[in-house]
């Protein structure tokens, strides 16, 4: 069961990143994504080690992003492949079974390509365009999402991405999209995560039509 809200960390250093996953998960995150781009490969062990550190003491699920080596020494739950150079089957094939595989998408295409690999979830981006982004990939709102959600009929879970806030979440909800990736908005006050928990359970009843 993929949870409906992920924390994507964000921060100036990787000091900041702990500090926000340890405010994310004290405040009731259930999965969280280290998104640590800039650093070696041996400190990043170090982060992720730490990371995984605090996440277990709060029973929260821990992510990383691309690096699926790193996520399988440190027994990470998982990893998110952000961009199409990390393939999904090679990732799959090295983590241990019990580890999820995540994928970015942005079309329809980029959807059936991560479905056929046998992702876990897709995170589908950006619901509206961010400027800290180099590269703009279409924005797809609510439009975007209704439309790539029906053509799918998939129960791959789709996780809604990309500047999304606590007063976007029920129409959101309403495309079809089984969850939520937030960043910045987590960032900027760790307590809403209350919130954004407290409006995604009014998705349960679609989980419900699942159980027999």
């Amino acid at each position: 069961m993929i949870p409906k809200l992920h924390y994507i960390s964000q921060g100036d250093s990787p000091k900041e990143h702990l500090e926000n996953i340890q405010k994310a998960c004290s405040s009731g995150a259930e999965l969280v994504q280290l998104r640590l781009n800039t650093v070696s490969e041996k400190k990043y062990l170090k982060i992720a080690n730490e990371a995984r550190e605090i996440t277990s003491h709060f029973q929260t699920r821990l992510i990383l992003t691309n690096n699926y080596k790193i996520a399988k020494e440190v027994k990470a739950d998982g990893v998110h492949l952000e961009n199409t150079d990390f393939c999904a089957t090679t990732a799959l094939e090295h983590l241990f079974t019990w580890q999820i595989v995540g994928g970015t998408a942005n079309t329809l295409q980029d959807c059936e390509t991560l479905i056929s690999k046998k992702v876990d979830y897709i995170s589908l981006r950006p619901f509206r365009s961010a400027e800290t982004k180099e590269e703009s990939p279409t924005v797809l709102g609510l439009h975007g999402f209704t439309a790539i959600v029906e053509a799918l009929k998939t129960e791959t879970p789709i996780i809604g991405a990309g500047g999304i806030t606590t007063d976007d979440v029920i129409s959101i909800l309403e495309t079809g999209v089984s969850g939520i990736a937030v960043s910045e908005e987590i960032t900027k006050n760790f307590d809403c995560i209350k919130e954004f928990n407290q409006l995604l359970s009014a998705s349960s009843i679609d989980e419900q039509r699942h159980t027999f």
